[in-house]
């Protein structure tokens, strides 16, 4: 009885020990099952670090690049105020030589086969190059003409308009080409340059250097076109070129016969003020002493305001409304000064506007079909003027 009791003992704890293999409690540490169960959540917690920390090396990254371009921000008042002549390099952009790859010694290329390409000397070490376009109606004549015959053509009883372009480019910018062609359609004699410093001219830029390239292509001119008008034409910052040789030629009695300005500012600090470049800084604390000093340090004034004072001459103003470079208004106030100047009362003095919805914006003026009769207009009564 009592084996059979042991034997029946000895089953049951075998039976019990099969039971607890089978079915490991969960205070086993050593269990399969223990690690069956930690392998999922700890696979939960590895996923759920890499998207936090895939997140958190976005955002070190974005932080570190805002860090940068915040000091970038910083650092470019400073270093425009420190150094002059970055800004100096902004306002002419002299070096931006579009469109690239042009010969400027071949005007053909640019579709002007009637136009003569020369290198005048304003002083010594400074070499300008110059298109002399001629009327539509000498355009069978020039073919094939060299120097001499073009510079005797200016002789002709055609008026002469001296072209003087804004900044940035060079005398064969498409815009400027464009307009060469309306004007040289309408039967005028185009006359352009590039300043000292521009395209293949050769000196350092500066307005006295470029007001002085001017007047000696002015001069050159009057010395070969007779009683013939002779009107100047700016354009941009050519504008304030413009006045500055008008106010020249004031002081010393030899004026031209019309002077145009097509999208002109007042003066070159509310121009950089108003430029979109400046927008990110317009409302930077001492944004005229970081920007607007260092240009009048480097010389740079560009006074239309002023030279309008001292012009005796008729004046047309060209302006687009929708002008995103040199802002309408500037245009408008520029005119609003001009015409209540005593220095033009003897003079016509006119303003046209051209409306947003052309889409003439900064330098596509030629395209408009009104422009023939515009300058008709007005420099017919300037012709009458100047015969009389």
């Amino acid at each position: 009885m009592r084996k059979r009791n042991e034997s029946v003992t000895v089953e049951h704890e075998r039976a019990a020990a099969a039971a607890a293999a089978a079915v490991p409690g969960p205070l086993d540490k050593g269990c399969s099952l223990r690690r069956s169960l930690r392998l999922p959540s700890s696979a939960a917690a590895e996923g759920m670090k890499r998207p936090l920390g895939r997140r958190y090396g976005l955002w070190f990254r974005l932080r570190k690049l805002i860090l940068w371009l915040l000091g970038v921000y910083i650092a470019i008042p400073f270093l425009v105020k420190l150094c002059p002549a970055i800004q100096a390099k902004l306002v002419f952009l002299n070096f931006v030589r579009v469109p690239y790859f042009i010969d400027l010694k071949r005007p053909q290329d640019q579709g002007l086969n009637h136009t003569c390409n020369y290198y005048l000397q304003p002083e010594e070490d400074v070499t300008i190059g110059v298109w002399h376009t001629v009327p539509a109606a000498l355009w069978k004549n020039a073919r094939g003409k060299d120097q001499p015959w073009f510079e005797e053509a200016l002789g002709s009883s055609h008026p002469v308009i001296l072209y003087l372009h804004g900044n940035a480019g060079t005398r064969g910018g498409d815009h400027r080409v464009e307009l060469y062609k309306v004007l040289s359609s309408l039967g005028y004699h185009v006359v352009t340059f590039d300043y000292r410093g521009w395209g293949d001219s050769i000196g350092s830029p500066s307005e006295r250097g470029m007001t002085y390239d001017a007047l000696h292509v002015f001069d050159w001119i009057k010395a070969r076109s007779g009683d013939n008008p002779v009107y100047i034409w700016g354009h941009s910052l050519g504008t304030g070129v413009a006045t500055n040789l008008v106010r020249r030629l004031w002081e010393r009695e030899t004026p031209p016969d019309a002077l145009i300005l097509e999208s002109p500012f007042t003066n070159i600090r509310e121009e950089a003020r108003s430029h979109p470049f400046s927008v990110i800084y317009r409302y930077f604390p001492g944004f005229d002493w970081f920007f607007l000093d260092p240009i009048t340090t480097s010389g740079i004034k560009f006074a239309n305001d002023e030279n309008v004072k001292y012009i005796s001459c008729s004046l047309l103003i060209l302006h687009a409304e929708d002008d995103p470079v040199v802002p309408f208004h500037l245009g408008k106030k520029l005119y609003n000064i001009a015409a209540t100047s005593r220095s033009f009362r003897d003079y016509k003095v006119q303003f046209v506007p051209f409306h947003t919805d052309l889409g003439y914006r900064h330098k596509y003026i030629y395209r408009s079909p009104e422009l023939p009769r515009i300058l008709r207009e007005f420099l017919g009564k300037s012709e009458h003027e100047h015969h009389h």
